[in-house]
């Protein structure tokens, strides 16, 4: 109970998305929060994908009421509570002993999707057991289709709301801040990894009396479990194939009956041609500035594509959403809603289900206050009138 209220504390005095942050790097192992925190190359896309939202200005007007602000909205044929839905995230287990559930059961709390990642671990089954509320799967291709439809087959039989396809990732990203720290599948230990490893003791003690950090949705296809010798990951690894097409997404579309979402998504041309293969929304993302370095920031072609192709898909911007007004100003250019991952990683980091919760409630407070300030009394209000490049 002591130890509960330690916890409470220590997030009560997170007042935003970056004190969390700073509570995360506390609680982690020196390796385990830099894969968390970390990008590709010089990181320069993962700082741009925050640092971009400040290149925009917001419009106020002024006496306008705003006694009640509705941020309601409907994506992936789901009406959600706010703007707002829970990125794929691979491995929470790496992050926080209650993993993958403790985000599931915030994301129904706070009334909007959560996304399960194929590297989660966490089944597709044991996910739609624990909430009945908006579900996502997110998909690779890989080089066993068979594997990939069984994903999709599963998700099916569990009622998910909607499938989303990566297609950013054809070889892994250089994140150089996991050769350093030696983070990997099995980790490669340095005298610093090991003394923060000891440093950490509840986080190492729990990793090793309680592991679960395997790709158990992998593991669990019967396609991949006969073939899985060498470990999960390195497995994985060899299935991602880089011959993939836009026929190889018509493909999938022809095996999915509800929206289809592409991301990795930065270009028009690109977010015509998923529109053409049979997706119905596309995620603006760089992967979290993960793969390919000083890719654009996701906030920087919402514009452009909503111009092009508004009308006949939906805009998810994916990456460096830290505060609410970042929120508004990706709906003002033209979103139809934004996903968050690192932003509720640190805060299941930072205390399991009440860290994400903090995560949750602050930034969706945000997004109400700002409303306010902003004089638009609901989100789907939010327009062009409300944004200004500096």
């Amino acid at each position: 109970m002591r130890t509960k209220s330690i916890v409470q504390k220590r997030l009560a005095d997170c007042n935003n998305i970056s004190d969390l942050r700073e509570l995360a790097k506390r609680n982690l192992p020196w390796p385990v929060f830099n894969y968390l925190d970390g990008g590709a190359d010089d990181e320069l896309s993962l700082g741009r994908n925050t640092d971009a939202f400040n290149d925009y200005e917001l419009l106020p007007t002024q006496l306008s009421d705003v006694s009640t602000i509705d941020m309601a909205t409907t994506v992936l044929g789901q009406k959600i509570e706010w703007p707002v839905f829970l990125a794929p995230t691979g491995a929470s287990r790496l992050f926080h002993h209650e993993a993958e559930p403790a985000v599931v059961r915030a994301a129904h709390k706070f009334g909007t999707i959560y996304s399960l990642s194929t590297l989660g671990t966490t089944t597709i089954e044991a996910v739609a057991a624990i909430s009945s509320g908006p579900k996502m799967y997110q998909v690779y291709i890989f080089k066993d289709r068979g594997i990939t439809k069984d994903f999709v087959t599963r998700c099916k039989e569990q009622k998910y709301d909607a499938l989303c396809l990566t297609v950013d990732t054809p070889v892994a990203g250089n994140r150089e801040r996991d050769l350093v720290t030696g983070f990997g599948m099995p980790p490669k230990l340095n005298l610093k990894s090991v003394l923060s490893y000891a440093r950490h003791f509840p986080w190492t003690i729990r990793a090793i009396l309680q592991p679960g950090f395997d790709m158990v949705n992998v593991t669990s296809s019967p396609g991949a479990s006969n073939e899985i010798s060498d470990g999960v990951m390195a497995y994985v690894n060899s299935q991602f194939d880089r011959s993939i097409s836009w026929k190889d997404v018509e493909w999938l579309a022809s095996q999915w009956d509800g929206p289809l979402v592409i991301k990795g998504i930065q270009t028009v041309g690109d977010a015509k041609k998923a529109v053409d293969a049979g997706a119905t929304a596309v995620m603006l993302s760089n992967h979290g500035g993960r793969q390919l370095e000083t890719a654009p920031a996701p906030v920087d072609c919402i514009a452009p594509i909503a111009a092009a192709l508004g009308d006949r898909l939906e805009i998810i911007c994916d990456g460096g959403v830290r505060r609410g007004t970042h929120v508004i100003k990706a709906l003002s250019l033209g979103a139809t809603a934004c996903s968050i991952g690192r932003g509720y990683l640190f805060g299941l980091a930072a205390g399991g289900q009440p860290g994400v919760e903090r995560a949750l409630g602050l930034l969706r407070s945000e997004v109400e206050r700002s409303m306010a300030l902003l004089g638009c009394n609901s989100v789907q209000k939010l327009g062009e009138k409300y944004i200004q490049r500096r």
